[in-house]
């Protein structure tokens, strides 16, 4: 894909396709919302900084395309308190159409309907590709041995393909690690096709103690994917599947950076990110969709983390102000928002760092330097 461009124009067009996309969808969540409990949305904008396109659609909304394609924003109308603004400012708010005096539970609406739009994005994508692309399967294939392994040891060998364990039919490698692990010690009965012949071998899994339990390892590793078309009715549920999996897997390894401090070096940041965004693209759409959908549930979940200027940040001051019966007191939320931005600089700047160092800045500084 965007095998047209030059080289050197690739990566930073790939880059903002993938940004665009996905600041679009998570501000058109907002958007939405928005219009729902009956907001107002002044402007709505890809982008930071001067526009490059502007147009004013019949509600009055204005559309922006700005040239700093690093994000985007909504400004609702009346979305500031009429004590923090100009009373001449207050004097054109439209009655019932502002943000400050919604429910707060219809601003919670329209403030997470940005993060749930991106794991919208990433289902949908998700179940498109496995509906059109297919769903990858690792075959029952034999791929690698092992040295010294149960495999090993049983005569498996590579290209081996295993068609049954006793009476279990073997449709997917899952099946079969599912089978082994869950028979440590056991011998098993494996039916396996090799070349023209099918063959019949014995296999005692070896033993594996891990976290307290004991599974079994065979020693071999998978070697053929196949896509698999799904049919759109079951696409649909397994993209959302899908998409719940990435969430899971996201938080644990967060949860495991936060208290292990183990994979830090990888947080990566919008460097990293466009660099990926060029080389997934020379691999075709089928890559570029999946690596979107990746991205939009690490859009989402990132947003909804209770980081004061982030949406989660906004709604635990809603969830505060629905237990208190009140909002927070100005300079409580004015400390906390320094706190939120404080982070999330310390955290752009360390990200930063970690993309210098993996697309190879500093060996190259110290080349220079000799």
């Amino acid at each position: 894909m965007f095998d047209f461009l030059p080289e050197f124009l690739r990566t930073p067009v790939a880059f903002v396709v993938v940004l665009g996309v996905l600041v679009f969808i998570h501000e058109l969540g907002h958007y939405l919302a928005a219009r729902w409990v009956g907001v107002h949305v002044e402007a709505f904008s890809i982008g930071f900084g001067r526009s490059l396109a502007t147009w004013t659609d019949r509600h009055g909304t204005a559309w922006k395309l700005a040239w700093i394609p690093l994000g985007g924003y909504v400004k609702l109308h009346g979305q500031e308190r009429p004590e923090d603004v100009p009373s001449d400012v207050v004097a054109l708010w439209q009655p019932g159409r502002t943000f400050h005096e919604k429910q707060v539970g219809q601003r919670a609406i329209v403030v997470a309907a940005g993060p749930v739009a991106n794991f919208v994005l990433a289902a949908v994508l998700f179940a498109l590709l496995f509906a059109a692309a297919g769903q990858p399967v690792v075959m029952p294939v034999v791929g690698e041995v092992v040295a010294d392994s149960a495999a090993a040891a049983a005569g498996l060998k590579p290209g081996d393909r295993i068609t049954a364990i006793g009476a279990q039919k073997i449709d997917r490698f899952e099946d079969l690690q599912r089978i082994v692990s869950a028979s440590p010690g056991k011998a098993l009965s494996l039916q396996v096709h090799r070349g023209t012949a099918d063959l019949t071998l014995t296999v005692t899994p070896q033993a594996h103690e891990a976290d307290g339990r004991t599974t079994g390892i065979l020693g071999v590793r998978g070697g053929e994917t196949r896509y698999i078309r799904i049919p759109v009715w079951e696409a649909i549920p397994m993209g959302i599947a899908q998409t719940w999996d990435i969430s899971v897997q996201t938080l644990a390894g967060v949860w495991t950076m936060l208290t292990t401090h183990k994979g830090a070096d990888e947080l990566g940041g919008p460097l990293r990110i466009a660099q990926m965004s060029g080389q997934v693209a020379q691999h075709g759409l089928t890559s570029l969709t999946t690596f979107i959908a990746v991205l939009s549930v690490n859009l989402g979940l990132i947003n909804l983390f209770p980081i004061p200027i982030l949406d989660g940040g906004h709604l635990l001051f809603f969830l505060a102000e629905a237990v208190r019966g009140r909002p927070l007191p100005p300079r409580a939320q004015e400390y906390g928002l320094k706190a939120g931005f404080a982070l999330l600089i310390g955290l752009f700047v360390f990200a930063t760092w970690n993309d210098l160092g993996h697309i190879g800045v500093f060996r190259w500084m110290a080349g220079l330097l000799g």
